[in-house]
């Protein structure tokens, strides 16, 4: 039976500001008035932003700055975006984002007068050209992704386009959804003896073809499965996986919307998630957890913290 951590539906999204509806250009944009402060972020959190550095790590002294930033927004949570990203949304002039996937809290700590654009709407080559024009007007740029800038994002195809015309660029990595699903379940991916492998992977869509043996099928049963953007083609990954050895009362989890006021997280097993997903409505923004950690109850505790070991050797 599916156990729910919270309701399903969209993602509490009240706005706290006012937006102006600006410009006709492509992507329109919008100007958003600083909202009141985010109380998680306050205390300590904003004594520590001030003292992070102007230059960042790898920038050499008297470098010309760097003006994009790829920024990790992180899973949801606006208080989970990273104290570096947070400083650099807090101070660019130029944000781009996915309206879709992120919270309307994060905008609101951007600079009250910022140029912000949803890139939903967008080209590949309108997103580029509104960086190189922010760029070349000495404008900082503040790139927002969700989770983390290092899976499923794209940066792969900007950064090459960026590059290739001499503009400066920086990755500020974010917490991944998958972190915020397993913490979401209280869940470690690699338990002694059960699992020391994560697999970060998705499906197949008509945009996207899985490479030669990153099928599924090929996937299953090595360690710790972890599916992205996979929810709606469940009855899929259930058939490639049941291919591939799994049996169907293999340990599955899924996560809908981790760390969201809509967070849910449905336990199952390979032969019942289908009609679990189905039942609880999540075809999106989701988690998928897969392997025997979900079960793990006797395992073998760490060597680490063992009695037995030798403090101070090598482990």
């Amino acid at each position: 039976m599916s156990q729910a951590t919270a309701s399903r539906g969209p993602p509490g999204r009240q706005r706290r500001h006012r937006r102006v509806r600006s410009g006709s250009r492509a992507g329109a944009f919008t100007t958003w008035r600083r909202a009141a402060p985010i109380p998680a972020l306050h205390g300590r959190a904003d004594r520590i932003l001030h003292r992070v550095p102007a230059v960042l790590p790898g920038q050499p002294v008297g470098a010309a700055a760097v003006t994009v930033y790829f920024i990790g927004a992180g899973p949801g949570a606006a208080d989970l975006i990273t104290v570096r990203g947070q400083r650099l949304l807090q101070r660019c002039p130029v944000c781009l984002y996915a309206g879709s996937i992120m919270p309307e809290d994060l905008l609101a700590l951007c600079p009250p007068e910022t140029r912000i654009l949803d890139t939903g709407p967008m080209t590949l080559d309108q997103i580029i050209g509104e960086i190189v024009a922010a760029d070349a007007a000495g404008h900082d740029v503040a790139r927002l992704h969700s989770g983390d800038p290092s899976l499923y994002s794209a940066l792969a195809e900007q950064r090459r386009r960026l590059t290739a015309v001499g503009v400066e660029h920086q990755v500020v990595p974010g917490v991944p959804a998958f972190a915020a699903a397993a913490a979401a379940m209280g869940l470690e991916l690699t338990v002694p003896g059960v699992a020391q492998t994560v697999t970060l992977t998705r499906v197949a869509t008509l945009s996207t073809a899985m490479p030669p043996g990153e099928e599924l099928r090929a996937l299953a049963g090595r360690g710790t499965l972890a599916l992205h953007l996979a929810a709606a083609q469940i009855e899929h990954v259930v058939a490639e996986l049941s291919t591939g050895g799994l049996t169907p009362q293999t340990p599955v989890a899924v996560v809908a919307y981790a760390s969201w006021p809509a967070e849910t997280v449905v336990r199952g097993t390979l032969d019942t998630i289908a009609d679990q997903l189905r039942a609880a409505d999540i075809t999106k923004t989701a988690i998928i957890f897969v392997g025997e950690v979900l079960a793990a109850e006797g395992f073998v505790e760490s060597y680490l913290y063992s009695s037995g070991r030798r403090r101070g050797a090598q482990h």
